[in-house]
């Protein structure tokens, strides 16, 4: 990607993405889970699969939280259109700058911004969640929410590891929230992860469900 057109994406994409927006009809299934928790001002992470979290920098805009991001020159145009749509980004991932992420985020965090971390990316393994999210979760004492999409417009990159989906206007979309998963000091990171996934697995399969795509 070339100087100029690099400079250009961050803009680009953030355009498509409200062009997408605009002409989705969207659902919300759980939304009254992170809004009732804000309201009582008890703080959680989002988790997310990293395939379809391009979705979510158009419905997530402005709603004070940080996600993870990559270090990778991608990551930083990726980090550049989260700027834009108002959402934070910490820079750092579980093969590079992991360690200085983690401390990142939990700066942050204290700043008052909620969290979001796709729990399988950058690179894979797909719908496996590391343990990164829930040291991060046991660490500042509060409950993981998995969140998931599902389009009937979208684009499948059927070649990257994950089948990233990149949404196409004038679809349908639903988004669905699942039952906040609390991570306690003396829990097993592993028996927690497997719950995480279990809560992404059926957020993801309850929205494909409702669009008629499972």
């Amino acid at each position: 990607m070339g100087s100029v057109l690099r400079a250009l994406a961050p803009y680009l994409a953030y355009a498509y993405m409200t062009f997408v927006g605009w002409t989705t009809r969207l659902v919300v299934r759980g939304g009254d889970i992170p809004r009732g928790m804000r309201r009582k001002n008890q703080r959680f992470i989002f988790a997310f699969w990293h395939n379809r979290q391009v979705f979510f920098t158009y419905t997530h805009r402005a709603q004070n939280f940080a996600v993870l991001v990559s270090r990778s020159r991608d990551g930083e145009v990726i980090a550049r259109t989260m700027e834009l749509s108002r959402i934070g980004a910490c820079r750092g991932s579980s093969s590079r700058g992991g360690a200085t992420a983690v401390r990142e985020m939990m700066a942050i965090f204290d700043g008052g911004c909620d969290l979001g971390l796709s729990p399988d990316g950058p690179k894979g393994p797909v719908y496996q969640v590391k343990p990164g999210i829930i040291f991060l979760a046991q660490k500042l004492g509060v409950p993981i929410i998995p969140i998931s999409n599902a389009l009937t417009n979208k684009l499948v990159l059927k070649r990257s590891w994950d089948k990233y989906q990149v949404p196409f206007p004038f679809g349908r979309a639903v988004i669905c929230h699942g039952e906040p998963i609390a991570v306690g000091p003396d829990d097993d990171l592993e028996k927690k992860g497997e719950e995480v996934r279990r809560g992404l697995e059926r957020a993801t399969r309850e929205a494909e469900h409702e669009l008629g795509l499972s």
